[in-house]
């Protein structure tokens, strides 16, 4: 599907079945929508907030058995009940966001993958829901690609992410590595935030390939899409290696060569 935001994975390609891809589509478009609210424009956070609330109220008229007209709860409403979808992986992905309102530093790596926990993983989860996959490793499969794609994330946006006021970079981390946060503030990429973010991308290279066994026990097409999705991500970290942690001037975005060479590795590898 076209999307508004620069993704770094397909969103509901064609490699998704036709009878899924509404659902995929509703599922994204409620995320997309949400994460907005937390990050987007200029509202105050107390709006941010009001606003998230509503989507919860939503969710709520959805759990009572209405329809809510407005996107995208109409369309969301309709893939939750078609697919027997349940609502609390999408009450996760709010709690993250109004998180993001109020919270904008991470003590350590076990408190970031809380949040990621609930950003990021509950959409791993939704997609082994559509394909009525629910054994316990495939979901832990699952979580470790989907927290490693936040993390990806977070690493290649560090300077946008300082410009809304946050750092994803553990405060234990940073520590470690001498680094602070006027560095940041700065673009200062000397030896100590090189290595820096080599920990860290090393770190979620290897929580990305913990979870590529899933592609095994995965149908055909899905298989597919789930190994794009994983070579995107490794694909960024890769691109990070290649600018020696300096993603303050070279922002790692995937190119169409980069799209082809995923391509590649989700049909050959």
């Amino acid at each position: 599907m076209p999307v508004g935001h620069y993704e770094n994975f397909p969103v509901a390609s064609w490699l998704a079945p036709s009878a899924l891809r509404p659902a995929i589509v509703a599922i994204y478009h409620f995320a997309r929508a949400a994460d907005d609210i937390a990050d987007e424009g200029s509202a105050e956070a107390t709006e941010r907030l009001a606003q998230l609330d509503h989507y919860d109220a939503m969710l709520d008229r959805i759990a009572k058995g209405d329809r809510p007209d407005e996107p995208p709860f109409a369309s969301l409403t309709d893939a939750i009940r078609d697919h027997m979808l349940p609502l609390a992986p999408f009450r996760d992905l709010l709690s993250a966001f109004r998180q993001d309102v109020v919270k904008t530093r991470y003590a350590d790596f076990a408190e970031l993958l809380d949040y990621c926990a609930r950003s990021a993983n509950p959409i791993g989860r939704l997609l082994l829901n559509l394909y009525r996959i629910d054994d316990h490793e495939r979901q832990r499969q699952a979580d470790a690609i989907c927290s490693g794609l936040q993390l990806a994330n977070f690493w290649q946006d560090v300077a946008i992410d300082w410009n809304k006021g946050r750092v994803y970079l553990p405060k234990e981390d940073m520590s470690r590595y001498e680094v602070a946060e006027g560095q940041i503030a700065d673009g200062q990429c000397d030896e100590r935030w090189r290595a820096l973010i080599a920990f860290e991308v090393q770190r979620t290279r290897a929580m990305l390939e913990s979870g590529r066994a899933l592609a095994q026990a995965l149908p055909l097409r899905l298989k597919l899409e789930l190994k794009m999705v994983v070579a995107g991500g490794l694909r960024i970290l890769r691109s990070i290696d290649a600018v020696d942690g300096d993603v303050f001037r070279h922002r790692p975005v995937l190119s169409r060569r980069d799209w082809a060479a995923m391509s590649a590795a989700a049909l050959f590898r």
